[in-house]
């Protein structure tokens, strides 16, 4: 048995937790989480159950969150854990929140939060922080397909925003610059996954309602590849790992998935007239 479970993380706990619950719960110990969340966040944690932890590279890596940002403060991890580092009494409108959310759009350079897991020089940046030790953090590129406003208290200065982006965008980043670009400081009160690849927070389940054979996704439904049925002389071929003849797949060096009676049998690379076998699960 094996595949994917769309879990809903609740707040409080990591993403590695979450994972040590659902081998308490289920017995099985081979379970991988593939992307993680702050403990502080919540929503779509897509977790790999047994043989499927092979499969975790070939994900879709696109995340869409609903941020709360509270506009009005600054703090040192660009989140509601941190310390205030700047207030302002200056108010803002859900226009000028709009107008400054443009420049978001699209391939844009993000400084990471020097309170992230990112290293550097062998040692995590958060370890830096802590120890009060100034480095110096290279930008890095990430993509925002869409980033929107929701909603917008004006009394309470704090807005809802919609952000579809890349893998390794960090949210806490887009917070602290928009409250940058609007001089007024900003940062994240509350933040929710909604979407990581193919899994959607309408259909996760929570930790204490997961039933492994019920809520268990099948890998053909997620991953995002060409598909090939295998046919009953090739079984042989896939268990002992060889080539297979290419059917009829035109593109080299394209990611294939090959089933068996509605079950993946592996995943292969086709190269001209023949599909090369990466990884078996028979």
């Amino acid at each position: 048995m094996f595949g994917f479970l769309n879990v809903y993380k609740p707040v409080g706990m990591t993403s590695h937790d979450v994972v040590s619950k659902l081998r308490k719960l289920t017995n099985i110990k081979q379970i991988g989480h593939t992307g993680t969340l702050d403990p502080f966040a919540e929503g779509v944690l897509p977790v790999c159950i047994g043989k499927a932890t092979r499969l975790i590279e070939y994900l879709d890596d696109d995340k869409e969150y609903l941020a709360a940002v509270q506009f009005g403060t600054s703090t040192t991890t660009y989140d509601i854990e941190g310390e205030v580092t700047f207030t302002s009494d200056k108010k803002i409108t859900a226009e000028n929140i709009k107008n400054s959310l443009k420049d978001f759009e699209g391939e844009i350079l993000q400084y990471p939060p020097i309170y992230s897991a990112i290293k550097l020089k062998g040692k995590k940046l958060y370890e830096y922080a802590r120890s009060g030790q100034e480095v110096k953090i290279d930008p890095r590129k990430v993509t925002i397909e869409n980033i929107e406003l929701k909603s917008f208290d004006e009394e309470l200065q704090q807005a809802e925003i919609l952000i579809k982006c890349s893998k390794g965008t960090y949210i806490r980043s887009i917070a602290h610059d928009l409250g940058q670009k609007l001089e007024c400081g900003a940062h994240l009160i509350k933040l929710v996954r909604t979407q990581a690849g193919k899994f959607k927070v309408e259909n996760s389940v929570k930790l204490e309602e997961i039933d492994v054979i019920k809520n268990l996704v099948n890998p053909l439904e997620v991953l995002n590849y060409p598909k090939i049925s295998a046919a009953a002389d090739d079984i042989e071929y896939i268990r002992n790992g060889r080539a297979l003849k290419n059917k009829n797949i035109k593109h080299g060096s394209v990611v294939i998935l090959i089933y068996n009676d509605n079950e993946i049998c592996a995943v292969g690379i086709a190269d001209n007239d023949v599909i090369k076998l990466k990884k078996v699960f028979l």
